[in-house]
């Protein structure tokens, strides 16, 4: 059982990779995207992929793109990725590409909580707040918060921290116009998507979507869409506050990574096979609730 780490297609030129997915230029108003089996874990990409997870994110982004398109439009154009490409180049394509359209990126990422965890539990452990943003007294790790809240991050080259910062930062880099829709559509996608996927047993504690503008200027969703890789999904089943659920996600590599000794710069030493097959399966265990 493989993955496929990169792609090389020979009928488009390819114009980026990211931590996970690879971008070919079709022409001046489309690209193709392709999610491999990368894994990034701590801000570094590990030499060895998850079986399949490029199809399974693939599948998981586009159950939400539907799923949210009365909300905000979405980068998809509704072509086939199968008829942009060589015949030779289909076994890289299949069920892990879009044909999305060229968007002007929304230079920050858009992140919405709605429980306390992770670096947010942190930061409200040492001073009350998230990101800046006041919080009642007494919360515990994983409680869920009385509203949800916008925490937006800049948006880091590969290799890079995305790193948190405030509505006012938010503010100067976009604008307010741009800053006050993006914060607003993030957290309605988030309730939406929130109350949908507690009726599939899966609690989303947290999320980050991507923002593009079209040529009229309209606010796009891109990249990918509440996926175990951009969120982090608890089982409703055995969520407990005060202390950190399980999650639909590359956890499994995550902790074993902490407990190898690494010290978190590249190269990151070999997963064995049994992890990244445990966190495939976890990646499938989503997609199967969320689509049926």
């Amino acid at each position: 059982m493989t993955g496929l780490s990169t792609t090389n297609l020979t009928s488009l030129k390819k114009i980026y990779s990211g931590k996970v997915r690879d971008l070919y230029e079709i022409d001046d108003q489309r690209m193709l995207m392709i999610a491999t089996d990368r894994l990034s874990a701590f801000d570094v990409i590990l030499d060895d992929p998850i079986p399949a997870k490029g199809q399974i994110l693939t599948a998981i982004s586009n159950f939400w793109f539907d799923k949210l398109k009365d909300v905000v439009p979405n980068h998809l154009t509704g072509d086939q990725p199968e008829d942009v490409v060589a015949a030779a180049d289909l076994p890289q394509v299949e069920g892990r590409a879009v044909v999305a359209k060229r968007l002007k990126a929304v230079p920050i990422e858009a992140v919405v909580r709605g429980y306390l965890a992770g670096s947010g539990w942190k930061e409200y452990r040492q001073s009350g707040s998230v990101c800046g943003i006041a919080l009642p007294a007494g919360l515990k790790e994983a409680d869920k918060l009385p509203e949800p809240i916008f925490t937006p991050s800049t948006k880091a080259a590969v290799g890079d921290h995305d790193e948190n910062i405030s509505f006012a930062q938010c503010e100067a880099i976009v604008g307010a116009e741009l800053a006050a829709k993006v914060r607003d559509t993030a957290i309605l996608l988030y309730q939406t998507a929130a109350e949908y996927a507690a009726t599939r047993g899966i609690i989303i504690c947290d999320t980050k979507f991507e923002f593009g503008l079209d040529e009229n200027g309209t606010l796009t969703l891109m990249d990918e869409a509440l996926t175990p890789d951009s969120s982090r999904f608890w089982p409703a089943d055995s969520y407990q506050p005060g202390s950190n659920p399980p999650s639909f996600d590359k956890q499994f590599v995550r902790d074993w990574l902490e407990a190898s000794g690494w010290n978190k710069q590249a190269p990151a030493p070999a997963v064995p096979l049994d992890v990244r097959e445990k966190t495939a399966a976890k990646y499938r265990e989503a997609l199967e609730k969320l689509a049926g």
